[in-house]
């Protein structure tokens, strides 16, 4: 039998601190922008048919204005709205992450690098999905088509070949401080933080390699996607619910 009363039990569970509740919901936004991202950038990708078919065939074409006829508007419209959506998602994710963790972590440099990185994507995303927009407004069966020439619409297409892709960069980086965050200051998990590293080591590898801005872009999006969803359902002190007035260093 044991020796230890009823009170001294009591007194030992209310010494024991409590467990931390979990604030799980607020990364759903970075899933959404993740999702959203990369179909808007990736799956939504606008080439002329006439481009697909040569690629099909096993050649190269070189596309000009003359291709302008052949790109397909509702997807640029497509892609300009679900990128928008990619845009607001990655705004909130970005406020919420701010709101939970700067706050918190007030030394730490690398939870603000997130933050940085998460608003340079979406303002470069803006300008990269507006401009599909504006491909689809004044391109072929746009409603002001005709106010510009196929050569004019033909920068717009070029702006918009590089465009949504090279913003990912901003998110690139924070992925390297998710990295710092969860092998130095344990605000994340470990095997998110090895995770991000790889990433952020494989793209910009790539980059060394072969100089191609765009590299970022075409996982992103997912590799934003996967770690907020991560963040849901994993455990890291970034998801913990902090009582009002406290304070982490």
């Amino acid at each position: 039998m044991s020796s230890t009363t009823p009170a001294a039990e009591a007194a030992t569970r209310s010494a024991r601190p409590p467990r931390p509740t979990r604030d799980r919901l607020w990364p759903l936004w970075g899933l959404l922008a993740g999702v959203a991202g990369f179909a808007a950038t990736v799956l939504l990708d606008v080439r002329p048919a006439s481009e697909d078919a040569a690629i099909a065939a096993g050649d190269l074409l070189a596309v000009g204005p003359e291709h302008m006829a052949d790109l397909d508007r509702m997807q640029n419209v497509l892609g300009f709205l679900i990128g928008f959506v990619a845009v607001a998602a990655l705004l909130v994710f970005q406020a919420a992450w701010r709101a939970r963790l700067e706050g918190r972590f007030r030394d730490s440099i690398a939870a603000r690098v997130v933050s940085g990185g998460l608003v340079a994507s979406a303002a470069g995303l803006a300008l990269g999905f507006g401009w599909k927009g504006a491909l689809a407004n004044y391109g072929y069966d746009g409603p002001e088509f005709g106010l510009y020439g196929d050569e004019g619409l033909f920068v717009y297409y070029m702006l918009t070949d590089f465009g949504p892709y090279i913003p990912w960069l901003g998110t690139l980086v924070a992925a390297a401080a998710y990295g710092w965050l969860a092998w130095r200051e344990r605000v994340l998990s470990r095997v998110l933080g090895t995770v991000s590293l790889a990433y952020a080591a494989l793209i910009g590898g790539a980059f060394l390699v072969t100089g191609v801005p765009g590299l970022a872009g075409p996982l992103g999006g997912l590799w934003l996607a996967a770690t907020s969803l991560w963040l849901v359902v994993g455990r890291s002190r970034a998801t913990e619910r902090v009582r009002l007035g406290e304070v982490t260093a």
